[in-house]
């Protein structure tokens, strides 16, 4: 896993050059966001599972099919499965949102995952809406939590939304 700094150094390093205009302006970004980033992950931390819970209800609620007999989230086994899902990629996505990369996301969460949401019968459409649920969630959270620009919070969760709806043509 790698952060924004490590990532830059490594992409300079293969190149074999030295840090330009571009790079600094990233470092310097990265740093004066990095007491924002770490608001962030405190204000969802301390509220995770509120978080999962309001997001699953709000995704039920629009999409109330999937907790009906033959839905996706019908039984009670599923339905804790969507919630530990959603739950998982809130984790991943506020280990990236520290770290300013999304490398962790492609490393421990989306390798696979659309091949094996599909071999299980998983529907994408309602994992992806669950997703952008969830940011908006968190960026009131986070905005509650006296964080003035919450744009940085959107990356890592469009990051996992645009992964898993691409289409393979």
């Amino acid at each position: 896993m790698r952060d924004a700094v490590t990532s830059l150094i490594k992409n300079y390093d293969v190149a074999g050059r030295y840090f330009d205009r571009n790079a600094l302006d990233t470092l310097k970004s990265y740093f004066e966001s990095g007491t924002s980033r770490v608001q962030a992950a405190a204000a969802i931390n301390s509220n995770a599972a509120a978080l999962v819970k309001q997001a699953g209800a709000k995704l039920f609620e629009e999409l109330p099919e999937l907790i009906r007999p033959g839905g996706n989230a019908y039984t009670t086994r599923r339905y804790a499965a969507c919630l530990r899902d959603m739950d998982y990629y809130l984790r991943y996505a506020t280990y990236a949102l520290v770290a300013g990369n999304t490398d962790v996301l492609n490393e421990r969460v989306l390798q696979g995952l659309r091949e094996t949401y599909n071999s299980l019968g998983v529907p994408i459409g309602p994992t992806v809406r669950g997703v952008q649920i969830l940011k908006d969630l968190v960026k009131d959270q986070v905005a509650g939590a006296g964080v003035t620009n919450t744009a940085f919070v959107d990356e890592p969760f469009d990051h996992i939304t645009r992964e898993l709806s691409e289409q393979d043509i």
